[in-house]
């Protein structure tokens, strides 16, 4: 179906722009991340739904060979990588002790001894 209002430059442009926008917001939360040593306000069940999301429309580019489509979900993808890895590292999802708390096998003010 050939657009009526839209030409292939137009589309192209759009398709631009909107990767943009979406991806910019996760490099906000990348860039507050890291200064702040904090994720806690970020939802893995959320981000988990939109990287599925993105998942399925990779394929789908795929299919129709859009590459705006293409690359803007996979690099969403890479973005939420980036920022779960971030939120397992300072917030403690990564076992062990969270940022702050005593090393593995130490307590606070003494040492880890069985008697």
């Amino acid at each position: 179906m050939t657009p009526v209002f839209l030409d292939g430059y137009a589309l192209s442009l759009i398709g631009i722009l909107a990767g943009i926008l979406i991806l910019s917001g996760w490099v906000k939360q990348i860039v507050k991340g890291y200064q702040t040593k904090s994720l806690k306000d970020v939802s893995r069940y959320l981000m988990s739904l939109i990287a599925a999301g993105a998942a399925l429309w990779l394929v789908y580019g795929a299919e129709v060979q859009d590459w705006y489509i293409i690359g803007t979900n996979l690099t969403a993808i890479i973005l939420m990588a980036v920022v779960l890895a971030m939120k397992r590292r300072y917030d403690g999802g990564g076992g062990g002790a969270p940022p702050g708390g005593p090393p593995p096998g130490r307590l606070r003010g003494g040492s880890a001894t069985k008697e």
